[in-house]
C-alpha cells in the first residue's frame, strides 16, 4: 500500500461466452453499481466466440445513447484468459475490475472494491461466501 493518485476512471472487464440469458441482468446490475461510484467508468464486454445471441445483445447495449459499454467481439472461442487479456488491451481506466458474466461475482461489490483501491491498495480481491456448489465442487475447491 502506498499513497497513490486518486482513481479517476474504473474499467470493468467481463469475458462473455454464451451468456444471452444472464446478459441483460449483468448489464443492468453492473451499470447500476458503476453509476454509484461518482467516478468515470466503462464496461468492456468481450464476446469469446459465442454461438448464441450474446454478441448481438452486447452490440445493442453498446449502441444505446449514453452507454458506457464497449463491445469487443472475438472471431472464435479463445478461452476466458485470452478474452480478459483482449479486454485489458482496450481499457482506458486506471483501475481494472474483472467479473464473470454468469453473475457468480455480484456487480454490487464493485463500489467496495473501488473504495479499497482508493485507500491505496495495489491489489484488491474478494472471497465468495455461502457458495451453492455441489459437494464435489466444494471438495475440489478446498484442495487447491
Amino acid at each position: 500500500m502506498f499513497d497513490a493518485a486518486p482513481i479517476k476512471k474504473v474499467s470493468v472487464v467481463i469475458p462473455v461466452y454464451n451468456e444471452q440469458e444472464s446478459l441483460p441482468e449483468l448489464i443492468r446490475r453492473t451499470t447500476a453499481a458503476c453509476e454509484s461510484l461518482g467516478k468515470a467508468w466503462e464496461i468492456l464486454l468481450i464476446d469469446d466466440g459465442s454461438s448464441d445471441s450474446s454478441a448481438e445483445l452486447m452490440v445493442k447495449a453498446s449502441q444505446e445513447t449514453g452507454s458506457h459499454i464497449i463491445s469487443i467481439l472475438l472471431n472464435r472461442n479463445y478461452g476466458q484468459h485470452a478474452a480478459i487479456m483482449a479486454g485489458f488491451s482496450h481499457v482506458s481506466g486506471d483501475l481494472i475490475i474483472t467479473l464473470d458474466a454468469d453473475l457468480q461475482n455480484p456487480p454490487e461489490e464493485i463500489p467496495r472494491l473501488v473504495a479499497k483501491a482508493d485507500e491505496g491498495f495495489d491489489v484488491v480481491g474478494t472471497v465468495r461466501q455461502n457458495r451453492q456448489d455441489s459437494l464435489f465442487r466444494k471438495s475440489a475447491s478446498k484442495n487447491h
